[in-house]
């Protein structure tokens, strides 16, 4: 549990040079966390963390986002996922843009040790209503997945496809869909995110979410589907 607490602690610290050094432009982010204890006949800890943060510039927008979990059933790791990603975003209009985007996972019980996808492309938000907002994006890049067994490497080129949806259901309920799909030569990676943010007060929320990641081929003795449903607590700043 110590690389969970690590990992929470080493995002923030990211998010909060970046606030500092960014002088009079704007950031803003968020900071989830969910824990589940159960003690008695089964014996299970689960947490998961999250921390994301975005700076709007003239030109440029930036995003970093860190997530973790870890579950332990009877004092044995069953479940330990890392994730990271930063994206940045030339603006050519108000709602068009150029992209670039790296992320890294960092799986224990995938039978890959990571994996590791670049892209680059174009971005355009199709609607923008007061209250809702459609962005999609495209572009060509390539993955690198190095498997846990053999220690191989394998490299393949990707087309990478994204959608969010974001709407806001009331003053206090903010809903959004994304979906990213990273199409490679050998396999596709798919990953689902949908969630529900309920205002508490002021920068407290709390957050229903469901994420369905699905890996077209994977080795041997693994599932294709992944899915998670979480309740966390989230703090925005």
């Amino acid at each position: 549990m110590k690389k969970v607490s690590l990992a929470v602690v080493g995002g923030m610290a990211m998010v909060g040079v970046a606030s500092a050094q960014a002088g009079d432009a704007s950031w803003s982010g968020e900071a989830e966390l969910g824990v589940v204890a159960t003690s008695g006949n089964t014996e299970t800890q689960t947490i998961n963390a999250k921390a994301k943060a975005e700076n709007e510039r003239d030109q440029w927008r930036h995003k970093l986002a860190l997530e973790a979990l870890n579950t332990e059933n009877g004092g044995a790791t069953s479940a330990e996922r890392y994730n990271f990603s930063g994206q940045s975003n030339y603006k050519l209009t108000e709602r068009q843009s150029l992209f670039g985007i790296v992320t890294y996972e960092n799986d224990r019980f995938s039978g890959y040790d990571s994996r590791t996808t670049e892209a680059l492309g174009y971005g355009a938000r199709v609607v923008a209503q007061e209250n809702l907002k459609l962005d999609i994006e495209a572009g060509l890049g390539a993955r690198q997945s190095k498997l846990t067994v053999s220690g191989d490497t394998e490299n393949e080129g990707v087309v990478h496809l994204a959608g969010k949806l974001a709407w806001d259901v009331s003053k206090t309920s903010h809903f959004t869909q994304e979906l990213v799909s990273d199409i490679g030569e050998d396999s596709t990676v798919t990953k689902s995110v949908t969630a529900l943010k309920t205002q508490i007060n002021g920068s407290l929320a709390m957050k229903l979410s469901y994420t369905l990641k699905n890996t077209s081929k994977v080795p041997t003795g693994k599932e294709k589907t992944d899915t998670e449903t979480a309740v966390t607590l989230v703090y925005g700043f």
